[in-house]
């Protein structure tokens, strides 16, 4: 079993930064692909950025690409998210997911699992 927690969210301002964390533990033989997804307020969850665990391929959505870069530190069994010149609309909840079905590059939320508790961020314009 692999457990995930999402930290570092909060309240910003347009135009600034905020860095995620995400914390793997158990079965980290089981990480492939690690996925970070926001969750807008009254809306489903949407895919953000993916990593992967061993290679480091990263891939990003559209609305993010030249905005936030995913990263891991192996050693540290933590994969990260920086998002840098944040708008309004990047508020969200914000979790990171273990890839369970082996989908190259997937983007779908349902491909991935052991969801943590979420970090919440908030963008003021």
């Amino acid at each position: 079993q692999v457990y995930l927690a999402e930290s570092g969210g909060g309240l910003v301002r347009e135009g600034e930064s905020l860095t995620l964390s995400c914390t793997i533990s158990g079965d980290t033989d089981k990480v492939y692909m690690m996925g970070w997804f926001r969750q807008p307020p009254g809306k489903g969850r949407e895919f953000v950025a993916g990593v992967g665990w061993l290679g480091g391929t990263t891939y990003y959505s559209d609305s993010v690409k030249d905005r936030f870069t995913s990263s891991r530190e192996n050693a540290k069994n933590t994969v990260y998210l920086q998002m840098n010149n944040l708008k309004p609309e990047d508020t969200a909840i914000y979790y990171c997911g273990n890839q369970q079905r082996l989908q190259w590059k997937s983007q779908d939320p349902a491909d991935f699992g052991s969801w943590g508790q979420g970090t919440q961020v908030v963008v003021s314009s």
